[in-house]
């Protein structure tokens, strides 16, 4: 297959639209929800697991693949589709993110909130050429550049992969923001040129919208972005220091983008987030909410399932199986889920594999969160498609 977006229905009230996005390993429907396997693995699921529950694309992660096992190694092995054994669309980042994040608290609260003031340790330098950092796993020094991240994620092999930019955090004033995107549109240029000396058709470039909370700084990158030939955009940098913040800075760099081309927001995917992004013409979302929760005993539920509990949802999305009164529960999660978990277990079950400590919990919670996103997406789909998108919203937040 070759490579290609395509619109093919455009709300009349908002830009919220319908599109295929086309790759050599599937075609993806917008929009869509990635799922990130940052190690180039889903944690607590396998790739026909991930099928199953109804996945159409994962990303997995440029910074953790290039220091282990090496993108080199994963060339060897057939490149991530084959290694992994995940025959559908992949989308990787460049690396750039976890850089200037690792290894100091949690990334989205130095890149997209408030955070601490310092640069994480693994930070060493950032130059024109590139990004100096050492190897969270064993210390040893590295350069990122953006020729080096093009390379990277050639040997990786994904589909759909983008360009290195700087990520600033919220901390920083317009002075320094403005700097970093003009250093960040250079990155870019380096980039493409490296991605187009070598480009076979098989993968396509994302450029990143960069300019933080700064309106007239976000519409100068896209003025940037749209002259250049990039397959899609993605955007990036600090979004905000709360969610209102987040959705207006959304809504302005979408305002700016060019239509026709795919639009992926890097990071972010929470419930509110999702309906609020494809009113603005978001067409894919990743991050680790879904799977983190799971690993932590949290399966995402909808307000019907508050309701048949007779408990007051409090705005809360998911529900804490560690809970003590869930022990002799035999209810499954969600009576209206088709997943095999909920087809299989009880909340009692779950319980107990939880505080047993035994991995099949983690499995099981993972597969319900997996299927209860992929089943938010088909039905935003549908809403948009039937121009009913505040009253579906209604079926997922409770508020």
């Amino acid at each position: 297959m070759s490579l290609s977006f395509n619109i093919h229905y455009q709300s009349p009230t908002s830009r919220a639209r319908l599109g295929t996005l086309t790759t050599p390993h599937g075609v993806v429907e917008t929009p869509a929800f990635i799922f990130c396997a940052t190690k180039a693995a889903i944690k607590g699921a396998s790739a026909q697991q991930m099928r199953d529950a109804g996945t159409q694309i994962i990303l997995s992660n440029t910074y953790h693949l290039m220091l282990q096992p090496g993108s080199e190694t994963v060339a060897r092995l057939g490149g991530l589709q084959k290694m992994t054994g995940w025959k559908g669309p992949m989308f990787t980042d460049s690396g750039g993110f976890q850089i200037f994040s690792l290894g100091h608290g949690g990334v989205a609260q130095e890149i997209k909130g408030k955070g601490q003031a310092h640069r994480p340790k693994t930070m060493l330098k950032i130059t024109e050429e590139g990004a100096r950092f050492k190897s969270y796993l064993d210390g040893s020094l590295h350069m990122l550049t953006p020729e080096k991240s093009i390379q990277v994620q050639r040997d990786l092999g994904a589909d759909l992969i983008v360009v290195l930019d700087e990520c600033t955090p919220f901390h920083v004033d317009k002075d320094y923001t403005e700097r970093s995107m003009n250093l960040s549109q250079r990155w870019a240029l380096r980039s493409l040129a490296e991605f187009q000396a070598h480009d076979n058709g098989t993968q396509a470039l994302y450029g990143i919208s960069q300019g933080g909370v700064y309106p007239d700084l976000r519409r100068d990158m896209a003025d940037f972005l749209n002259n250049q030939p990039f397959f899609a955009h993605a955007v990036g940098g600090s979004l905000g220091a709360s969610k209102d913040q987040m959705y207006d800075v959304v809504a302005m760099s979408m305002e700016y983008l060019c239509q026709d081309r795919p639009v992926h927001l890097l990071g972010i995917g929470g419930i509110a987030d999702i309906f609020a992004g494809v009113v603005h013409g978001i067409d894919t979302f990743d991050c680790v909410h879904p799977t983190r929760l799971a690993r932590h005993g949290g399966a995402l539920i909808q307000p019907h399932t508050w309701e048949e509990l007779q408990e007051d949802p409090k705005g809360r999305e998911h529900m804490n199986l560690k809970a003590s009164r869930f022990r002799d529960d035999p209810e499954p999660i969600d009576a209206k889920c088709p997943c095999e978990t909920c087809q299989t277990m009880s909340r009692g079950y779950i319980h107990h594999l939880i505080k047993a400590k035994e991995l099949l919990a983690i499995t099981a919670l993972t597969i319900h969160n997996v299927s209860f996103m992929n089943r938010l997406l088909t039905a935003v789909r549908n809403a948009i498609k039937s121009e009913s998108l505040a009253s579906e919203k209604s079926n997922w937040i409770t508020k």
